[in-house]
């Protein structure tokens, strides 16, 4: 018997709910073995990012060398990359250990408006990991700054997925939590002109800290265990709505709280 083992290539989060963190609960509550490497070390809380520093692309690519030699991941998790020379690093090592289950959010900028990736990172992204990726999940302002032009309807939407899919991806998945509405609906964009929307109820909460990481996080972990795309993201959206649902009345700091990982995820959506 051996586990199922995700790597997720991301920065630390030094209040637990996002990055790395909120990863490695991710993944360790739907059953797969979590395995990291860390690009950047963050400062902040649930009220804001304070400070930012990276790691050396060097110890980036020596930390992914040392996972893939020794137990070879079914998924990858891309998060925050921080630079230009550590996309570099990471496209690289990725390509010579030939990652499957390549899964990229494209972090570019925290909830509270902080910036973390540096300049000449975000063309980098596009021109070297969305090739390698099997599905990219932007947030609406990542989603628009990657196309070049705001989303603003259903059309915009289709035009955007195009843009992306034509850098390289096989599937492009639009999350829908920053729009104004009752419902969030995602929607799930192939390459082979395949399209799904999945829709899901706002819960009235500001403990939403760390929620794509989450969904990133648990979509990896189901191709792992298995899952063809369309089912990796359908779970994966039921796992960030009841996370966020059991921790929608908890109080933890004094801004955006995170989402509870471990509300028995096994009970509910693996089957």
């Amino acid at each position: 018997m051996n586990y199922k083992v995700v790597l997720t290539i991301a920065g630390s989060d030094s209040c637990g709910g996002a990055g790395i963190q909120a990863d490695v609960k991710t993944m360790s509550a739907l059953g797969v073995y979590a395995a990291t490497a860390i690009t950047a070390v963050t400062a902040q809380n649930t009220c804001g990012v304070a400070a930012v520093e990276g790691i050396s692309p060097n110890v980036v690519a020596a930390q992914i060398d040392a996972v893939f030699t020794d137990m070879h991941p079914d998924a990858v998790k891309l998060g925050m990359l921080f630079s230009e020379e550590i996309v570099d690093a990471v496209a690289d090592r990725l390509a010579a250990h030939r990652a499957n289950n390549v899964v990229l959010d494209p972090v570019m900028v925290s909830t509270s408006g902080c910036k973390l990736i540096a300049d000449g990172a975000i063309e980098a992204v596009k021109r070297r990991l969305f090739p390698l990726a099997d599905v990219v999940t932007p947030n609406r302002q990542e989603a628009e700054l990657i196309a070049g032009f705001p989303l603003t309807d259903i059309h915009s939407f289709d035009q955007a997925a195009r843009v992306l899919l034509d850098m390289g991806c096989r599937n492009v998945l639009f999350k829908g939590g920053h729009f104004d509405s009752k419902f969030m609906t995602d929607r799930l964009y192939s390459a082979d002109g395949c399209f799904m929307s999945i829709a899901g109820n706002r819960i009235p909460t500001t403990n939403t800290h760390g929620t794509g990481c989450t969904l990133s996080s648990a979509i990896a972990s189901f191709l792992a265990l298995g899952c063809n795309i369309a089912e990796a993201v359908d779970k994966a959206k039921q796992y960030v709505q009841a996370a966020i649902e059991a921790g929608a009345q908890v109080t933890i700091g004094n801004g955006n709280g995170p989402l509870n990982h471990f509300f028995s995820p096994k009970k509910l959506i693996i089957k």
